[in-house]
C-alpha cells in the first residue's frame, strides 16, 4: 500500500509541474555580421523581464537563472540595427547557445533611432519572404515534425490532397522549388522523391537540427538561381543538446559536430494492417563547423537517404471483402518495385575581411533511382513492363563575396556545375490507341555556368530601400542555352516606410530554370538527344509583386501582397499534348519523353497574412490566398492548370498554459484542384489494359473537372517536465480530428468474375468491362510522442 502511495504522489507531481525548481542559461557571442569581429558592451535583454546583461571584451555574454521555457531575446549596440530573436528555448539540462549577429546601421550616429525590425525583411527581398523558427516547427499541429507540412500554413502555399509533401507555390508546379542547407544546395528534401520534380511522401530533414527556415515565394536574390516558384533556406544549429536518438561531439574547442541516423519500420506496420505496399526508408544528416581562427571557418554538411518500396503480394490471403480485394489488386497491378538512394555533401569556407566576407562552396549530390514492373508481378522476361535505372550526379562550385560599407551592400559571385546523367529505360506505354515500346540508354554530360551580382542601399534616413540585381545562367548542352545574354535575369526591389509601422513593398524580376535532366537526357532508339533536336531551352518566368505590411507591435504583422507570374518556354509533352507544368504530383518519373519548349502559362493572385508571434501566452497566424494558375492547352487556349486551387485558407493558433502545458490547433481549407477524367473507351481495350493496368487520361478533356474542397482540423497538446540533468517532452497530436474524407479521381479498374478472371465487354470483344474504385483520402490520425533531452 505504501509503494502504491509513492507512485500516486510521483504521478501527481509529474502532471502538476516540475519535481524541482530548475533554471537555465542563455549564452553566446555578439559579433558583426560582415567581418565577424566581436562587439563588446552590447546589451542583451530578455524581453518583458528585468533580466539581461552586456557582452564582455570578446563579445561573449551569459544570462543565468532563467526559468525553463521560451523567451524573446533583444540585442542592441550603438551603430548597429537592433535584433530580436524569437522564442529561444531554454532548458535546465544544458545552456542554450545563441550567437547574435548584428548589422551595421547605414545612418550617421546622430540620426540613429534604435528599433528592432519586427519581422525579417531583407533589402533584396522586401516582399514574399517569411521566416519560421525552430519552436514554430516543433509545435505545429499535424506537422508531424515535417518541414514540408509546416510550410503549408504560409500564404501562397498549396499541397496535393494525397499523402505527399508536394509544395505548390502561387500556382507553380512542385519542380519549381530550390532548397539550401546552410547555404549549400540540396536537390531533394523528401524520401521516395519524384525524379524530375521535388515532392515525396515523407520529409528527410531532421527538424531537431533546424534553427530557422527562410521561405522565399518571390523576390529571389541574385545569388539563388534555377528557381521559378520558391527558394527555401534551412539554417542548422551548430551545437546540439543531447537527445536519445542523436549524437553531438565538441571535437575540441574549435570544432562542433552533429549527426543523426533514422530508420522507418513502417513496413511492419503496413504488413500488419494488410496494405499492399511495404515502404522502408532511412536518412542521415550531418554537420560540422571548424573554426580555424576569428577570420576563417569551414562548415561541412551531409544529407542522405536510402528508400526501398516493395509489394506485399500475399496481402489478399484470407480476405473476402470484394472492395478490399479490388483495391489491393489494382494497387498491386500498378505500383512498381522501387529502390532509391541519394546524398548531398558540401563544404562552405567562410573568410571574413574588414568590411566583407567571402564564401567558397563545393558540393556533390547523387541520385540513384531504380524501378521495375512485371505484368501480374510474374518475373518473366516476356512479361516485363518497366525497367528503369537512372542516376543524376552534380559536382558544384560557387564563390560569393558580400560587402557592406557606408550603407551599401554588394554581393557578387560565380558558379559552375559538372553534371553526369545516365538513364536506361525499357517501358511499354499507350500511344495513339496502341502500345509502343520505349527502349533506350542515355549518358549526358553538361557543364552549367552562372554569374550574379546585387547592389542594395537605404536612402532618406533608411525610409527608402532599393536593391538591383542581375544574373545569368548558361551551359554547353545546346546553342539555344549557350549564350549568357539570352538568360540575363534582372531583378529590382524597393521598400518605403510610410511611417514607423506601415511599409509599401515592390519587386519585379525575371527568372530562369533549367528543364529536368530527364528532359535533357531523353534519347530515341537512334541514340539522338530528341529534345536537343527539338530546341528545348531554359524555362522563363517574369514576376511582379507588390503590397503593404503593417506592424502594430514588434510581435504582430498584417500584410497584403498581389502577385503576377508569366511563364514562357515551358516543356510541352509531344505525345500527350499537354504542358509539363501540369505534372509532378505523382510518384515515379516525369519528363522522360519528347518535349518542345512551346508552352506558356500565367498565375496571379492575392495573399493576406495576419500573424501574432508569441510575446506573452498567445500566438497565431491566419493566411488567405486567392490564386489562379493557367497554362495553354494544345490549341493555345489558357485553361486551369493542375495547381489552380483558387482558395487557400489557414488558421493556426496556440496558447501557453500554466505548469508548462501548451495547446494548439490548425485548420486548413484547400480549394478543389482541376483534374483530367479517364478515356474509358481507350483504357478498356485489351491490348492497352493488359500492359498499362490503369486508366488512360483523356487529354482532350484536360483539367475539365475539379476535386471537392478539402479541409481538416488538427490539434496538439504538449507537456514539458524539467529536471536537474534531463528534460521530458510529451505530446498528443491528432490530425483530421473530425475525420473529413476527400474524394479524388477514382481508380479505373476492370471487372472480374468470382475466379478473378477479367470480364470481356459483350458489346466489344476487344475490350473489358470497367468499373471505378473510389479514391478517398483522410482519416483521424492520432500520435503520441515522447522526447528525452539530457
Amino acid at each position: 500500500m505504501k509503494s502504491k502511495s509513492h507512485y500516486i504522489i510521483l504521478l501527481i507531481l509529474l502532471l502538476s509541474g516540475n519535481l524541482f525548481a530548475q533554471t537555465g542559461i542563455i549564452k553566446g557571442r555578439v559579433f558583426n555580421s560582415i567581418n565577424n569581429e566581436s562587439i563588446p558592451f552590447a546589451n542583451i535583454v530578455i524581453d518583458s523581464t528585468l533580466q539581461g546583461t552586456t557582452s564582455d571584451m570578446d563579445g561573449n555574454y551569459r544570462i543565468e537563472n532563467l526559468k525553463p521555457g521560451s523567451y524573446n531575446v533583444l540585442a542592441s549596440f550603438v551603430g548597429f540595427k537592433k535584433a530580436i530573436y524569437y522564442e529561444i528555448r531554454v532548458n535546465s539540462t544544458k545552456p542554450t547557445i545563441l550567437d547574435i549577429s548584428l548589422i551595421e546601421e547605414s545612418s550617421e550616429l546622430s540620426e540613429i533611432e534604435i528599433k528592432a525590425a519586427p519581422f525579417i525583411k531583407k533589402e533584396e527581398s522586401p516582399v514574399s519572404l517569411r521566416s519560421i523558427s525552430a519552436t514554430e516547427i516543433y509545435r505545429n499541429p499535424g506537422g508531424n515534425r515535417d518541414i514540408s507540412k509546416v510550410i503549408q500554413i504560409l500564404p501562397g502555399v498549396a499541397s496535393t490532397v494525397s499523402f505527399r509533401n508536394d509544395i505548390i507555390i502561387r500556382g507553380g508546379a512542385p519542380n519549381e522549388n530550390r532548397f539550401y542547407l546552410d547555404g549549400i544546395e540540396v536537390p531533394n528534401i523528401n524520401h521516395f522523391a519524384t525524379q524530375g520534380s521535388s515532392g515525396g511522401p515523407v520529409g528527410m530533414i531532421n527538424v531537431n537540427f533546424i534553427r530557422e527556415v527562410d521561405f522565399y515565394s518571390g523576390a529571389f536574390p541574385a545569388n539563388r538561381g534555377n528557381a521559378l516558384s520558391s527558394v527555401i533556406e534551412f539554417k542548422q544549429i551548430r551545437k546540439f543538446r543531447h537527445f536519445i536518438i542523436h549524437g553531438y561531439s565538441p571535437l575540441g574547442k574549435k570544432s562542433t559536430f552533429i549527426f543523426s541516423a533514422r530508420r522507418s519500420y513502417l513496413q511492419f506496420l503496413f504488413k500488419a494492417l494488410g496494405l499492399p505496399f511495404l515502404p522502408t526508408y532511412n536518412d542521415f544528416q550531418y554537420k560540422q563547423v571548424y573554426k580555424i581562427d576569428n577570420k576563417n571557418q569551414i562548415t561541412l554538411i551531409g544529407l542522405a537517404a536510402i528508400d526501398d518500396f516493395k509489394l506485399n503480394t500475399g496481402v489478399n490471403d484470407g480476405i473476402t471483402d470484394i472492395d478490399v480485394l479490388d483495391r489491393n489488386n489494382y494497387i498491386l497491378g500498378v505500383l512498381p518495385v522501387n529502390s532509391q538512394w541519394n546524398y548531398a555533401i558540401g563544404a562552405n569556407w567562410t573568410h571574413f575581411s574588414d568590411h566583407s566576407y567571402q564564401n567558397l562552396i563545393f558540393s556533390r549530390n547523387h541520385l540513384n533511382n531504380q524501378a521495375i514492373k512485371y505484368q501480374d508481378n510474374i518475373e518473366q522476361p516476356n512479361l516485363l513492363l518497366l525497367d528503369y535505372n537512372s542516376q543524376e550526379i552534380e559536382n558544384k562550385f560557387r564563390f560569393e563575396s558580400t560587402k557592406r560599407k557606408n550603407g551599401w551592400k554588394w554581393n557578387i559571385g560565380v558558379g559552375f556545375e559538372d553534371v553526369l546523367y545516365t538513364n536506361s529505360t525499357f517501358r511499354k506505354k499507350e500511344l495513339n490507341g496502341g502500345i509502343t515500346v520505349i527502349d533506350f540508354n542515355s549518358e549526358l554530360r553538361v557543364s552549367n555556368f552562372s554569374a550574379f551580382t546585387q547592389l542594395s542601399k537605404a536612402f532618406a534616413k533608411d525610409k527608402l530601400s532599393l536593391s538591383l540585381g542581375i544574373r545569368t545562367d548558361f551551359n554547353n548542352y545546346s546553342d539555344q542555352m549557350n549564350d549568357p545574354v539570352d538568360q540575363l535575369s534582372p531583378r529590382f526591389s524597393a521598400s518605403y516606410s510610410i511611417n514607423k509601422k506601415l511599409n509599401a513593398n515592390f519587386n519585379i524580376g525575371r527568372y530562369y530554370q533549367l528543364p529536368a535532366y530527364t528532359v535533357l537526357g531523353y534519347r530515341d532508339q537512334t541514340k539522338n538527344l530528341v529534345n536537343k533536336d527539338n530546341g528545348v531551352t531554359y524555362i522563363r518566368a517574369d514576376h511582379l509583386v507588390g503590397g503593404f505590411d503593417f506592424n502594430p507591435t514588434p510581435y504582430a504583422k498584417i500584410s497584403i501582397e498581389g502577385f503576377y507570374k508569366k511563364y514562357n518556354d515551358y516543356p510541352f509533352l509531344l505525345d500527350d499534348s499537354i504542358s509539363l507544368a501540369n505534372l509532378g504530383g505523382e510518384y515515379g518519373v516525369i519528363g522522360n519523353e519528347a518535349v518542345s519548349s512551346s508552352s506558356d502559362g500565367k498565375s496571379y493572385g492575392l495573399e493576406i497574412l495576419m500573424q501574432q508571434k508569441l510575446s506573452t501566452t498567445i500566438y497565431g497566424i491566419i493566411s488567405y490566398t486567392w490564386v489562379r494558375s493557367k497554362f495553354q492547352d494544345k490549341n493555345g487556349k489558357y485553361i486551369p492548370s493542375a495547381w489552380d486551387n483558387q482558395h487557400i485558407l489557414n488558421i493556426a493558433a496556440g496558447k501557453k498554459l500554466k505548469r508548462n502545458w501548451e495547446a494548439g490547433m490548425k485548420f486548413r481549407l484547400l480549394g478543389g484542384a482541376p483534374y483530367t477524367p479517364y478515356n474509358i473507351e481507350l483504357s478498356s481495350l485489351k491490348a492497352v489494359w493488359d500492359v498499362t493496368r490503369t486508366g488512360i487520361l483523356d487529354w482532350d478533356r484536360l483539367n475539365t473537372l475539379r476535386n471537392q474542397v478539402n479541409h481538416g482540423l488538427d490539434i496538439r497538446v504538449d507537456k514539458r517536465w524539467y529536471f536537474r540533468k534531463w528534460a521530458l517532452d510529451a505530446y498528443l497530436d491528432i490530425q483530421n480530428i473530425y475525420n473529413f474524407k476527400s474524394k479524388g479521381l477514382g481508380y479505373l479498374d476492370v471487372q472480374r468474375d468470382v475466379n478473378g478472371n477479367l470480364i470481356e465487354n459483350p458489346n466489344n470483344p476487344d475490350a473489358y468491362l470497367t468499373k471505378e474504385i473510389e479514391n478517398t483520402n483522410g482519416t483521424i490520425l492520432p500520435s503520441i510522442g515522447i522526447m528525452i533531452e539530457f
